[in-house]
């Protein structure tokens, strides 16, 4: 797999899966924080920063959704890599559909900022990347990490009051993050990522234990933690609107489609039609990058051409406790 070493592009750095097969996800490398204090080091500010992202990417369409929803799009610039990712890494190809050039130093690869922010950096190139073009550097490159400074840092600039982490909630989005985060996030991969049987197993089996837990916990709620939309279901999301067109075939999580979930598929349903929700989806991204990516589970790269998902059903979620926030009403005509 490939790295950055010292500063040098290596084809052949490090291995994803572990001696007995299963597979091993790195450490994300720049853990900075932007906070709204007078004395943080990194404060918001609007056109400061810049996400680098795959629409692709379930990792990196988390900050997307929380910049969406909270109305920062004038206030954080977007750049979107390529969702082919060869030997070279995520790259900018601005001709392509759906793809931009790089917006703040018109780089060919993602992995030049990375050295620019450390010309010793020896690390994995991943998105999302969250940049300060004051500094001139990577502040953060950890998912979970940016959403939360998106939804709790940046509320002077955000056009829209909402709170993805409301009080009186938090524990509860706190435990329900990590607790998706290994069976169901990080679950698909690995399933799709074994090379051995017994880890493929154990992924496979607490990944579906893992969703009809939650498909259970959906009967009476309207979201993971309740009556308000949080953190917990951008989460969920991202990746339950690529299970059916990619975990289940691609990855082998093929016990059952979430279209068969009683309650999941309508709770994915009420979340794609989330004002601000369904626009940041990119099927033919999804379908493009993981069938195309990964030779060593599709060697041909021929893109599966199903399935033909209706998220725009009727979900009759709505009868449940619980509406999306109020400010995303007037949203609502923009998608």
């Amino acid at each position: 797999m490939n790295m950055l070493v010292d500063g040098e592009w290596r084809t052949d750095a490090y291995e994803s899966t572990s001696d007995d097969g299963s597979f091993e996800r790195q450490e994300t490398t720049f853990r900075n924080w932007i906070r709204d204090d007078s004395d943080a080091e990194f404060q918001p500010e609007a056109d400061r920063y810049h996400l680098y992202v795959s629409l692709a990417c379930p990792w990196a369409h988390r900050t997307l959704i929380t910049r969406a929803l909270k109305g920062l799009e004038d206030a954080i610039s977007v750049s979107i890599v390529d969702p082919y990712r060869d030997e070279d890494g995520w790259q900018f190809t601005p001709e392509k559909e759906g793809c931009t050039r790089d917006h703040v130093h018109d780089a060919d690869f993602l992995r030049e900022r990375y050295v620019r922010a450390d010309p010793d950096a020896t690390c994995r190139v991943t998105v999302p990347v969250l940049w300060d073009t004051e500094r001139d550097t990577i502040v953060n490159n950890e998912s979970k990490e940016i959403m939360r400074m998106l939804d709790t840092e940046f509320d002077a600039l955000a056009t829209r009051d909402v709170d993805l982490y409301p009080e009186g909630y938090r524990d509860e989005i706190d435990r329900i993050l990590d607790a998706i985060y290994e069976p169901i996030n990080n679950g698909v991969y690995r399933a799709g990522f074994a090379t051995e049987q017994d880890p493929y197993d154990e992924a496979i089996d607490d990944l579906f234990a893992a969703l009809d837990h939650w498909d259970d916990v959906l009967v009476d709620r309207r979201y993971l933690a309740g009556d308000r939309l949080t953190e917990a279901d951008i989460a969920m999301f991202t990746t339950l609107v690529r299970f059916d067109s990619v975990y289940h075939t691609h990855f082998m999580c093929n016990v059952q489609y979430i279209r068969e979930y009683d309650n999941l598929w309508p709770y994915l349903r009420d979340l794609y039609q989330t004002p601000g929700i369904g626009r940041t989806v990119s099927m033919d991204h999804i379908k493009d990058h993981y069938y195309t990516t990964h030779p060593e589970v599709n060697p041909h790269g021929i893109v599966a051409r199903g399935p033909d998902l209706a998220f725009d059903a009727p979900h009759d979620r709505d009868e449940l406790s619980g509406s999306p926030p109020a400010a995303l009403a007037a949203a609502s005509a923009d998608d």
